[in-house]
């Protein structure tokens, strides 16, 4: 994928530049805690972009939470993958498509509460925000 861009932020990129040269996501952590690497479509340029995650998966599907650290507005990769939710997931050394769908109500509530036992940090981020935080549930193609 020598196409993809990575974020111009660079503890983002370090992070994204260890998995694509280590061929994993293992041992790559936030915050004492795992991640997984999206690659996402840009929303307004179509080009393809990877984005680091918290890793929160149950029974073959993942959540991506839009916290942006709890501040007003939704991370830019929120806007990209609901533009374009076909998205590839990279978990450990397994790399697989899936599809992206914002979930509400009981659904939403069972992924919040994995998300926050995987990164407890949510919580406090939702206290910060007025906006309740959106969570996407990633289905296997």
């Amino acid at each position: 994928m020598a196409d993809v861009h990575l974020s111009p932020t660079e503890w983002v990129q370090n992070q994204t530049k260890t998995i694509l040269e280590k061929g994993t996501t293992e041992g790559v952590l936030v915050l004492g805690r795992p991640i997984v690497l999206l690659t996402v479509r840009g929303a307004k340029s179509g080009k393809l972009r990877y984005t680091p995650v918290m890793r929160v998966e149950h029974d073959g599907s993942y959540a991506v939470v839009a916290s942006n650290g709890g501040s007003s507005g939704h991370p830019t990769w929120y806007h990209n993958i609901v533009a374009h939710p076909e998205i590839v997931l990279q978990d450990g050394t397994a790399v697989r498509e899936y599809t992206a769908r914002v979930v509400d109500g009981a659904e939403r509530a069972e992924w919040w509460d994995r998300a926050v036992a995987a990164f407890p940090n949510y919580a406090e981020y939702q206290v910060k925000t007025d906006r309740q935080i959106p969570v996407f549930v990633l289905d296997p193609k």
